[in-house]
């Protein structure tokens, strides 16, 4: 399948995920579209990993179709993902780049230059030859933000990028995030933390038990919930 001329909408269309009996997404509709960070809550186990996981291509539907930029079985070219604990290489943050770069297909021309670039827009670039896994976790994420965005990502993907992480490594995330939703790029993020989708969210996907039960932009979310779950989850209650 030849790649679109852009990834974006990626759209579900009746995405079901199971694993034996056990259904973890259930008739997902959905359209991931350009523009602010769409970010995905709701309770631990709601689906949000899996349904990143399948918007990556990294997990197919049991059932339904999901399309990006209007084609199936698209290769991830142009999308990137970055988990909660990301995996460091042992090597240099600056040598766990130019990997990535060559995971990319970039010509070693440009390696050099890109490594720097991306190093001091992580706020890393003191730190390029520091061992990767001798970093503090706050700036492991931070690299495991560079390396994905070595892949010049139309879309990038991120599954709790500031879980366990003290406010100022917190603030140093997401001010990555937010500078690069300015450079164009697509971010679809998952968080419990709704301090944090208050901040950067442009638009609120909540799931529950594996379906989508609300869907909204940021603002109308927060501050006029729809259904009982949004409610209760916002008031800080248990929803089972």
């Amino acid at each position: 399948m030849r790649a679109p001329s852009s990834e974006l909408p990626i759209e579900f269309d009746g995405v079901t995920v199971t694993a034996g009996p056990v259904t973890i997404l259930d008739r997902i509709a959905l359209t991931l579209a350009p523009g602010a960070p769409s970010v995905l809550v709701g309770p631990n186990g709601s689906g949000k990993s899996t349904l990143l996981r399948v918007a990556m291509g990294l997990l197919a539907p049991s059932r339904g179709r999901i399309t990006w930029g209007g084609l199936e079985n698209v290769p991830p070219l142009k999308r990137a993902i970055v988990f909660q604990r990301p995996a460091m290489l042992r090597r240099s943050a600056a040598a766990n780049i130019r990997f990535a770069l060559r995971a990319a297909g970039i010509p070693r021309a440009e390696h050099a230059r890109r490594v720097g670039e991306l190093l001091e827009l992580v706020g890393l670039g003191s730190l390029a030859d520091r061992a990767a896994r001798r970093l503090s976790g706050g700036e492991q994420q931070r690299l495991a933000l560079a390396r994905a965005l070595a892949r010049d990502p139309s879309v990038l993907f991120l599954d709790e990028p500031t879980a366990s992480l003290d406010p100022t490594a917190t603030k140093a995330v997401e001010d990555i995030i937010r500078a690069v939703s300015e450079r164009n790029i697509k971010v679809v993020m998952a968080t419990h933390d709704l301090g944090e989708a208050r901040r950067l969210a442009g638009d609120i996907v909540m799931l529950h038990r594996g379906r989508i039960v609300e869907t909204a932009a940021a603002a109308s979310f927060f501050d006029a919930p729809q259904t009982a779950e949004a409610r209760t989850f916002l008031a800080g209650e248990l929803l089972v």
